[in-house]
């Protein structure tokens, strides 16, 4: 299929119709986007997947308590405790906006934001993980997402497949690791998990393809880099190449936070287009809807489990109190585990 008849096959009409997409044609003659289909497909089925193993007996209440119950607590920290606290206050918030889109919004107008609402609902979990873990406090997102894989990931305290994660783009030990998580399952993003072991193979494929994007990142750094150019090479091919490129390659992991940024990017940059443009969408972006704030609920509450085993002895039960007392929005006492 040609790139044109991909086009007009995605927003939902015929190619040879004589209605016009303009703004996508023009997006197609003064940019390089990716294919809409593939866009659509990957946006929904990604959060389609997660969902359902959201949903598996991994994120039952018994299940987190047992994962978390040999995580010991933190030498007293205050401070630490008071910006984890504040953290999940304002994740509390993006979950209240998104819960409310979920519940009583029409998708179209609201979808790019909710999937931005998801997005600060997962950054502010993990940013008090991160607080409860070690006390750090990033100042930018790439270095939350590098603190979280170093406190959080790699330490296998995040559960089912906010776990994922690879520890180098190097990409002869990404095929390997990929390889290796995904155990012959070669289920894609193309379709929509029904099962478990689909949305298994779906989000490593969203892994696999978020290592992929981050090592282009990379590559276009190194291609502009005076030692590149002094080697007079076009690619990576050659052995000086490759190794001047895997040099930093090897510096750069992918975990959950990692793939959610570029999730957020995407939608708030690009895609969006392809989620309200063209054919009318809204039954199946109703369940998309539905489908962030149970996977943002999940994630939130996986944080919170780890998090009210790491604070002061006592000062999640008062935290949580003080919420029931001053919180103007709603305490999800589901969600804090108290």
């Amino acid at each position: 299929m040609r790139i044109t008849e991909c086009l007009f096959f995605v927003v939902g009409i015929n190619w040879r119709s004589e209605m016009e997409q303009r703004l996508l044609q023009r997006l197609f003659a003064h940019s390089d986007p990716a294919t809409p289909r593939f866009a659509y497909q990957s946006t929904v089925n990604w959060m389609a997947a997660l969902s359902i193993l959201c949903d598996s007996e991994a994120f039952s209440p018994e299940a987190m308590r047992s994962f978390y119950l040999a995580v010991p607590r933190r030498t007293v920290n205050e401070e630490a405790d008071t910006w984890c606290f504040e953290n999940v206050f304002m994740m509390l918030h993006n979950m209240e906006a998104l819960g409310e889109m979920s519940r009583k919004c029409e998708p179209l107008p609201v979808i790019r934001s909710a999937i931005i609402t998801w997005y600060y609902t997962i950054y502010y979990a993990a940013s008090g993980m991160v607080a409860a873990a070690s006390g750090a406090k990033p100042e930018t997102h790439a270095e939350t997402a590098k603190t979280w894989h170093s406190d959080i990931a790699i330490r296998g305290h995040a559960i089912g497949p906010f776990g994922l994660h690879l520890n180098t783009l190097v990409p002869r030990e990404v095929k390997a690791e990929v390889e290796r998580l995904r155990e012959g399952n070669r289920f894609a993003l193309t379709k929509e998990a029904t099962d478990e072991a689909d949305a298994w193979g779906a989000c490593v494929a969203y892994l696999s393809g978020t290592a992929g994007y981050e090592q282009e990142k990379v590559e276009r750094l190194v291609r502009a880099s005076r030692q590149f150019k002094e080697l007079g090479v076009s690619n990576f091919k050659t052995k000086r190449a490759a190794q001047l490129r895997d040099a930093r390659l090897g510096k750069k992991p992918v975990n959950f936070l990692t793939q959610a940024s570029r999730y957020r990017g995407k939608a708030n940059y690009r895609d969006s287009i392809y989620l309200s443009y063209g054919a009318n969408r809204t039954e199946t972006l109703n369940t998309f809807l539905s489908n962030l704030d149970n996977v943002a609920s999940s994630f939130a509450t996986m944080a919170c489990r780890y998090m009210a085993r790491r604070v002061e002895k006592g000062a999640w039960e008062r935290f949580v109190e003080d919420l029931d007392n001053n919180s103007q929005i709603t305490v999800r006492h589901d969600v804090l585990g108290y």
